[in-house]
Formats: structure tokens, sequence, C-alpha cells
């Protein structure tokens, strides 16, 4: 029977001893790729993100010098590692779950720092399901690309990179590395320094050699001190130490702590166990562990290769058990529904697959836990791009540091109403929207959690807004759930026709209701969505529990059998009408308006500007645009939306403003820019957005101007 090479090298693995270690989900590793000699990471070019190959490389510093890598500035995360930083807090002393990337070798069309053009490529979107996420790959040094890290981070998530060593060239890397003490925490702070310039959180080390046992103390060095320096550089961070090599030198996987791996969990965080354990290896581990059970997470491979429970859509199997013997998991390589291309298609398959993750184990995160709380619940990715309700790219997209919260949907379709996530309408803002649909009965309130939140508020008001996009009938608000110290809790309903709720029998759950206004009553006609804002004003102190999407109908009169779904036909007030409504985002904050610097409060800048012939009408200009605050003003930014205009001499008409893409930090690269021979300027606007999800108004945004060229280089 004939395989292609993917299919192949799964079969192989596949009857590999049941010893074996987590291997890569695909033959892609040996691909050709942009960082392969010749390649030159000095030289200007649309940013990647690459690993660190070689032990000279890392010793070399070289990744960390501007000078010599020009990728540097965009790999950053966009938020700098702080105490108060959500994903920065201690974990949790329960259960907990490590999700470990493993897709495709690393570093495909979802680690490009500035996005591309693929929206079907890879992403997670299940943030609130997971304590840690591990991003991994076969190469020596892998370093998260920032939109995982940045993804990670806004969900409260903590993100890893790997080190690991395989096979014979992983065994004399270890020989050197390890020769002496002073080289083991040589290599332990060039680790430490990667990830805290680059803003991610630790690594998983995964030393999967045979070694002698000569080394073995200066590897419990290189662990213990890059646990020290970790912890000491990055709040929160982690080291997790992976089951392969025992303390004697042998290569031999344990599939649980015990003796022969302990020594190596004493010096760091937690292990992450190989995953062909047997069903009393869990509660062996937990009494080895004795306090400190919930560091150890145990393997679970997706692919099902001699896994417990088989992996793939039995996954949930190993989990039950796993939370049964209350220790934690490590899901290895949940790209699996991505990669063997799940029926009957990856949104649907993986909003089912972590579907069971979540019915096995539970919500493990919440949010808001801060203010101002926005979101637009942009996946990050799409086939258009809007900024708040306007239409400016109708180009397909990908970038998961666009990601924003991501509501907790159920995904449940055997019901009435159902909610989606909706890519095909313009959203309000990024790439989608939230869309309830389907049928509701005429006296009925349907209601969906999108958010479960943990924000304590010491009185204050909060001021929400929200858009809307709906047809007549159908009456979309939110609703809030607020604890009381010494009271019960309560809901507060808001909306544009509160009574439209009021009429209904279900109304009487809500403690009071709040009526919203339109934000800007001078909306254009045509809009089609309409931006709603309430204000609430708390009597005493409380805690924002939950937000809730809530739909009724509401009006009464003729109805359209054709439009209106079965039943409609019916006398009472139990007939089913069809509803159709959606939600384009949510902002909480504490302020009414964000103000944002004036224009001449940044200082922006072009470099490495390089043009070029394109035809005999035009020409190609690539450039670096960096930007920032003079006076050393200080700013939160969630994002920077990129536009360019092409200015024409002697020309009355208002240059077309062309979108280009998103920066997360305040730089970014333009590759290959057609410009016109008629063209006398370029000027680039760079729009700030607030963390509450305004964004400032294009003509008091920076900009730059760039002069063409009479001639091309």
């Amino acid at each position: 029977m004939h395989f292609s090479p993917r299919r192949l090298l799964r079969r192989l693995r596949d009857m590999l001893p049941a010893a074996a270690a987590p291997a890569s989900a695909t033959a892609e590793e040996n691909d050709q790729r942009p960082w392969d000699p010749p390649f030159d990471a000095s030289a200007p070019a649309p940013p990647i993100s690459y690993p660190i190959t070689t032990l000279p490389a890392l010793a070399s510093r070289d990744y960390l010098s501007e000078a010599r890598n020009f990728h540097l500035p965009f790999n950053r995360a966009s938020a700098p590692a702080l105490a108060s930083s959500p994903w920065a807090a201690p974990l949790p002393s329960r259960p907990r779950i490590l999700a470990c990337h493993d897709f495709c070798g690393g570093y495909r069309a979802d680690a490009a720092p500035q996005g591309g053009a693929d929206p079907g490529a890879y992403a997670l979107w299940h943030w609130h399901l997971i304590d840690v996420f591990v991003y991994f790959s076969h190469y020596l040094v892998t370093l998260p690309p920032p939109c995982w890290v940045n993804a990670g981070h806004l969900h409260g998530v903590k993100v890893l990179g790997t080190f690991i060593t395989e096979w014979e060239k992983g065994a004399e890397i270890c020989e050197e590395m390890f020769a002496t003490e002073a080289s083991a925490q040589m290599y332990a702070e060039r680790l430490t320094e990667l990830a805290a310039y680059l803003g991610f959180d630790g690594w998983l080390i995964n030393i999967e050699v045979k070694l002698d046992i000569r080394f073995i103390d200066n590897l419990k060095e290189f662990i213990n001190h890059l646990t020290k320096t970790m912890h000491a550089a990055v709040p929160g961070s982690l080291v997790i130490w992976y089951d392969a090599i025992t303390v004697k030198g042998d290569l031999r996987w344990q599939n649980k702590l015990n003796q022969y791996n302990k020594p190596f969990f004493d010096l760091c965080d937690g292990l992450f166990s190989n995953y062909t354990w047997m069903k009393k290896y869990p509660q062996e581990s937990a009494a080895v562990a004795g306090e400190r059970k919930y560091d150890v997470y145990m393997g679970i491979d997706v692919y099902g290769r001699n896994t417990f429970g088989g992996g793939q859509w039995n996954t949930n199997v190993a989990l039950d058990i796993l939370k049964k013997d209350d220790v934690s998991a490590a899901i290895f390589a949940p790209g699996w529904v991505y990669e063997t291309k799940q029926p009957p298609n990856f949104l649907t398959a993986q909003n089912r697959w972590w579907g069971l993750v979540e019915e096995s184990w539970g919500v493990l995160q919440s949010y808001p836990k801060q203010l101002p709380f926005y979101s637009d619940f942009d996946q990050g990715h799409g086939y258009q791009v809007s900024i708040e309700g306007l239409k400016v790219s109708s180009a397909p997209w990908n970038n998961i540091s666009c990601q924003n919260f991501q509501p907790m949907l159920k995904y449940a379709i055997d019901q009435g109403l159902h909610t989606v996530i909706n890519f095909e309408d313009e959203p309000y803002s990024g790439g989608n929207c939230v869309t309830i649909k389907g049928s509701l009965q005429q006296n009925e309130i349907f209601s969906e959690q999108l958010f479960n939140g943990g924000l304590s508020m010491d009185g204050g008001s909060l001021h929400v807004f929200y858009s809307v996009k709906a047809d007549a009938r159908s009456g979309l608000g939110l609703t809030l759930d607020l604890s009381h110290r010494n009271k019960e809790n309560s809901s507060i309903l808001i909306a544009d026709d509160t009574e439209a709720f009021t009429r209904k029998e279900q109304h009487r759950k809500y403690g009071s209701y709040v009526k919203a206004d339109k934000a800007d009553p001078h909306i254009p006609a045509g809009q089609n969505w309409v931006i709603y804002k309430a204000t609430i004003h708390p009597s005493t102190s409380f805690t924002l529990t939950g937000i809730n999407v809530v739909s009724t109908i509401k009006t009464t009169g003729r109805f359209d059998p054709e439009t209106d779904g079965e039943g409609s036909s019916e006398a009472g007030a139990n007939r089913s009408l069809h509803y159709h409504a959606s939600l384009g985002h949510i902002s909480i904050r504490n302020t009414e308006k964000t103000e944002f610097p004036p224009a001449k409060s940044w200082v922006t800048e072009g470099e490495n500007i390089a043009w070029s012939n394109s035809t005999d009408s035009s020409k190609l200009v690539s450039l670096k645009i960096s930007w920032k605050l003079n006076n050393e003003q200080q700013a939160s930014f969630m994002r920077y939306n990129v536009y360019v205009e092409k200015l024409t001499a002697g020309s009355n008409a208002k240059a077309s403003r062309i979108f280009l893409g998103v920066a997360s930090v305040q730089g970014f690269y333009v590759s290959d820019l057609q410009v016109p021979n008629e063209v006398s300027g370029l000027k680039f606007v760079i729009q700030p957005c607030g963390l509450d999800g305004s964004c400032q108004e294009l003509g008091e945004c920076p900009k730059f101007l760039l002069v063409p060229v009479d001639s091309a280089v």
C-alpha cells in the first residue's frame, strides 16, 4: 500500500515501542524553511519567527542583537511581564491543563509576527480551558512566536518555549553543554535572556538522549540555574521537565513521577510525563509528588499513539481519570484536529473537540479581571477586516495577535436558537462577530453566557458600550451578573428596548433594568451597526461574575410564514418566530472616553527604505516604519492599525486610504508596496487603539511621509 511521506512517518511512529516519547505530528520537519542557509537574519525582509538551531548560535547571543537580527523587534510580545499581569500570577492550587502546540513542525502560517493571508491558518481560541501553553518543535531552541504569546497572555495563560536535544546530534550537544558547571550555567542564562527579552514565560526542557552519568550533575545544575534565573527575571515563570532521561543517564521513559526522574522534578516547576501511562500511574505520581501533585502533568497524545484512552475523540477518557486522581494534564498535539482534517470543517471540529475537554475538566480561566475590558470576539483570522463599523479590507487574512477575549460558547445546535462566530457578515471590528439565529418563541427570553468574570469593584460607575445589528423584530441585550458581600447575587439587564423583556415571564430573574441609548445619534443612515451605551451606578461594592447575551422577540402583529419559520401560523404567545441578531463588540470601562496623545507627541521614522522597478508605470518600495512617544510619555495601546495614502501632485482629489495591516509592536514592515509613477508622496498613518477598543481619529494620528525617488535604485 502506498503512503504519502506524512502518512508513512505517522505509520512508523504508531509502530514505535510503548515507551517512545511524543514525536512531531508531521513529516514536514525537513521542509525548506526561510531561516535555512543562506538566510541572513540581518537583511531587511518581511518579519518571521524562527528557532535557534545550533549551540554556537545560542551561545553567541546573535538572536538578541538588533544589528544581526532584523526580525528581533517584531518578535517581542506586546505586553511586558509584570507582577500585576494576569498571566504572571502563580498557578492555582488545583489540577491544571497544559496544551503543547506541536503543529506541522512549528513556525507555519500561524506564526507570522505581522500575520498573513491564510484565513484557514491554525489557531486556538479555547484559552479559557488552558493554564499553560507550550510552543513545541524539534529544533534545539523553539522560541514562541509573539502572536501566540500575545493571545495566550491576553487570556491569562502562561506561554513556554521548548529546549530539546534528540538523537546522536543531541547527545553531542548535551556533552558540550554539560561538560562543566560553568557551561551549564551559561546556557541556562542564555535561555533566560531569551525568555525575558522576548516576553514569554519559561521553558519545557526535553533532554531525550542517553547521557553518560558523569554529565548528570551538571545537567541538574542547568535545570536548577535555569529555574532560579527564570524566577528572578520573569514573574510567574515556569520550567517544566519532560520525562525521558533518568538520573542514571538512561533514555527510558517512566510515564510517571518516580525515583528515576524526581531529582529533576525537585529542581524545577513541574514534570511533563510521557503519555503511555497506565491507569494506576497518576495516583502513584501524586503520592511521590506529595504537596506538589498539581505540578505533575500526565501526558496525553491526541494522535493516540499508545496513549491511555486512545486520544483523538477519546482524549476525554484520559482527562476523566486525571481529574478524578487530582493531578494535572499535558495535552500533546491538539492540532490533530486540523492536520487530519476532521469533518465537517476545522472550526466545527475544533469546537467539538475542545467541548469534550470542557465537559471533563470545566472552565479554568475567568475574565474580565480588570478594566477596561474589550472584546470584538476576533479569532485572529477572516475574510475581511472592519474597524469600528467601517470595512477597511476585503482581503483574507490571519494574525493571532488580533485575537480578543474569546467568548465561552457551547456551540450547541440542538435548540431553537444557536450562537455562532460569524465570518460571513461584515463585522463591527476585526474579522468576525457573534450571531444568534434560529427560531424563538414569542414569549421567551434566550440567554447564553459569553464571559465568566472575576472583576472586583469598590463602587464607582461602569460604562458599557456594545454594538448590535439585528432585524426589526429581534431584540438583543446584555446582562451583567453581580455578586455582593452580605447580599444576594443580582443580575442587571441592559437593552435599548427593556419593555420587550419585561413583558416576558422570565424577566423576573433580572434584578434591575438599564436602558441603553445610542452612543452616537448622528450615525450616517445605512450603517448596519448601532452602538449603544449604558451607565451603571452600583450602590455597593461588587464582583462582576458574568456577561451574557440575551435575546427576545420585540414586537407582535402580522407574521410572514415564509420568514418566520414553523409554528408562525399558530395562535397565542407560544408561536415560534424567526430570530437573527449579531453582537459586534463589548467595551466595559470606568471612563467614558479614551484620551489619545496628539500626533505631535509621536516621533515616526522610516528605515531600510529600498526601491525597485516593477513596471514602466510603477515602482515597488519596502521599508520599516517605527514610532514612539516623545518626551518619555507613557501610554498603553492594544495594537496599531497601519494605513497608507498615495498622494498625487496637483490633484485636488482626496487620496484613498489603503489598510496595510496591524502591528502589535511599535514597528511595521512594508513589503513591495506598488507605487505608480504619478504618486508624489506616500503618507503612512499609524492608528493607536486603546485597551478599551477605541481607536484614535485618523486625522489626529501620527504619520510618516515618504517621497518617492525619481528613479529606482
